[in-house]
């Protein structure tokens, strides 16, 4: 840092909440630099010392997040056309049995669940909804480089087979929306179906790079986001993020 930067920006630099997170500790007094109480819009250097109030810190571990395997159907976010988020899916009832987290279900837990990346309304497999705003920064922050995997199965149309050159073309030389997309692993999981390792997430990004190359997407199931697996999680079924567990 040679310019001095936003306290929100420091702090989600620094991995100490997410700038939205920063700004409302900022407001209830719960932040202090060089031992002063901060205010919100005050910027900060490398060299300046920032404190969290315990509060904060008690506050942010309650936070809770959610993994559920996303039945066709169901949208991402907020409900849209008739279509019900997946959000609604998150009760009790619900709760898959071999979720192995201590964390007892609240009422509560539903303020500011929010998906962190979305999943069409067509595409079943794991969806992360989180009050967590650092990983929501992981996932789907400027600079996240967390991998998605997919299991996608394929209609070939009127050919029999995907040529090499546009199976090669899948895994780089794409382009959508006028930008060239970064570098994917895809091979054949078997005869009808792709899998797919991506590291970015543009809108219906999977099925438009395999209609390019004469594909139809007729099953889309997202099955791993960084170190977290779908695993054997139930569709329709939820679970928390375990304690230990990392993406």
């Amino acid at each position: 840092m040679t310019e001095p930067v936003r306290l929100s920006k420091r702090m989600s630099e620094l991995q100490l909440s997410s700038r939205r997170e920063a700004d409302e500790w900022i407001e209830r007094g719960w932040v202090k630099v060089n031992g002063a109480v901060a205010v919100l819009g005050q910027k900060v250097t490398e060299a300046d010392q920032i404190e969290i109030d315990k509060a904060a810190s008690k506050e942010q571990g309650e936070r809770v997040t959610v993994l559920i395997n996303k039945p066709i159907g169901y949208v991402s976010g907020q409900a849209e056309d008739g279509y019900e988020p997946a959000v609604v899916l998150v009760k009790p009832e619900h709760r898959w049995n071999g979720c192995r987290a201590a964390t007892q279900f609240r009422r509560e837990q539903l303020k500011s669940l929010v998906p962190a990346g979305r999943l069409d309304i067509d595409s079943t497999g794991l969806l992360v909804l989180t009050q967590d705003g650092r990983v929501a920064k992981t996932l789907i922050g400027e600079d996240s480089k967390v991998e998605k995997e997919y299991l996608v199965r394929v209609d070939f149309g009127r050919t029999a087979r995907l040529a090499d050159a546009d199976l090669r073309r899948l895994n780089h030389g794409l382009s959508l929306d006028g930008e060239a997309l970064k570098p994917a692993k895809v091979w054949w999981q078997n005869e009808d179906q792709l899998r797919f390792i991506l590291n970015e997430g543009k809108k219906r990004q999977i099925r438009r790079m395999c209609e390019m190359v004469g594909l139809h997407v007729v099953g889309l199931k997202r099955i791993r986001i960084g170190n977290v697996e779908l695993g054997d999680l139930p569709i329709g079924k939820w679970r928390y993020l375990g304690k230990n567990e990392r993406f």
